[in-house]
C-alpha cells in the first residue's frame, strides 16, 4: 500500500488527533503527542490526554484554547538553506533559524529532516507533518545525496571501507554510496549518497578516516534536486510533480477541459470515399 496516498484523499473518516495536528503543520507528531499528555489539547471542549483519541473533520479542535488550522492539500517547497542558520523554530542561542528567512506569505511549515547549522543545501520543508514524517521514515529509503569538501587526503581503502558501512561508539552507519571527485593539494571534494539520517553522519564518518569536512551540501533528497535554486531561494514544487515522484495517481492539467479526440467509424470512412469517388465522376463529365 502507497501511504502517500492517504494524505491527498479528502478523507471524511476518523484519524488520531496527533496525526490530525500533524497534517495542520502544526507540528510534528512527536510533538503532538507531548502537547497532549500536557493537557494542552481540547476537542469539542473536552480537555484530552491521550494521543490515540479519534476526531473527524466536524471535530472542533483547540490547542492552548486556539483553533488549529484547517488540514490543507499537502504542500512542498524545495530550500536553498545558507550556512549559519538552524533547523528549528526556535533557538535558546539567538541563532538565526530557518524559518525566520522564509517569504512572509508562506504558510506555516515543519522541515523534512533538518540540516546542521553549518550545513547547506536542499531542505524540503512542507505544510503536513504527516507527509513530512513519511519522507523521513527509513522505509521509504531515498538517497540524500551530499556534496562535500573535506580537508586532507583521502584514501581510497579508507572510502570503500565506509561503503560497505561501520560502527563507531556503538552507532552503526550502514553502507553509502561515496566517490572522490577532486583532490587538490590540501583538500578533496567527495560525492557521498546514503539513506539514514543520523545526526551529523557524514561529519562522523568523515572524522572517523581522519578528514575534516569544510563543507557540507545537501543536492538532492530522494528525487528532488537542488538544481540552480539560489542560495535562501525557494520554491514550490508542482502539485503534479509531487504526486507523480510519490507515486499517486493523478491527472494532468493540461488534460482538463481538452475534448476527447473524435472516433472515426467505418461508417463515415466509407462516406469519404463515397463522396470522393462522385467528385471524380463528375469533374469526367
Amino acid at each position: 500500500m502507497n501511504d502517500f496516498k492517504t494524505i491527498f484523499e479528502d478523507k471524511d473518516q476518523e484519524e488520531r488527533i496527533a496525526k490530525r495536528m500533524a497534517r495542520a503543520g502544526l507540528c510534528s507528531r512527536r510533538d503532538a503527542e507531548k502537547w497532549i499528555l500536557a493537557k494542552r489539547v481540547a476537542v469539542d471542549g473536552v480537555t484530552i490526554d491521550t494521543p490515540a483519541f479519534k476526531v473527524s473533520n466536524k471535530s472542533s479542535i483547540l490547542v492552548d484554547g486556539n483553533t488549529i488550522p484547517e488540514k490543507e492539500e499537502p504542500r512542498l517547497w524545495r530550500y536553498h538553506k545558507p550556512p549559519a542558520q538552524i533547523t528549528t523554530t526556535r533557538d535558546v542561542r539567538g541563532r538565526t533559524t530557518v524559518f525566520e528567512n522564509l517569504p512572509k506569505d508562506m504558510p506555516r511549515v515543519v522541515s523534512v529532516g533538518r540540516l546542521d547549522y553549518d550545513s547547506e543545501g536542499l531542505l524540503l520543508l512542507t505544510n503536513d507533518g504527516e507527509l513530512a514524517r513519511l519522507l523521513e521514515l527509513p522505509s521509504t529509503a531515498w538517497i540524500r545525496r551530499y556534496r562535500v569538501r573535506v580537508y586532507g587526503r583521502p584514501q581510497l581503502s579508507n572510502l570503500e571501507k565506509l561503503s560497505n558501512g561501520v560502527t563507531l561508539d556503538g552507532i552503526k552507519y550502514g553502507a553509502i554510496d561515496i566517490k572522490l571527485d577532486k583532490q587538490g593539494p590540501s583538500n578533496a571534494w567527495l560525492t557521498i549518497g546514503l539513506r539514514e539520517g543520523k545526526n551529523r553522519e557524514v561529519r562522523r564518518l568523515m572524522e572517523s578516516i581522519e578528514l575534516k569536512v569544510m563543507r557540507l551540501i545537501r543536492i538532492s533528497f530522494g528525487p528532488f534536486q537542488l538544481g540552480n535554486l539560489e542560495v535562501s531561494g525557494i520554491e514550490e514544487v508542482k502539485q503534479y510533480s509531487l504526486k507523480e515522484q510519490l507515486g499517486v495517481p493523478t491527472i494532468r492539467a493540461e488534460n482538463f477541459g481538452r475534448a476527447a479526440p473524435k472516433k472515426r467509424t467505418y461508417h463515415k470512412i466509407r462516406d469519404k470515399k463515397r463522396n470522393a469517388d462522385r467528385s471524380r465522376s463528375q469533374s469526367r463529365r
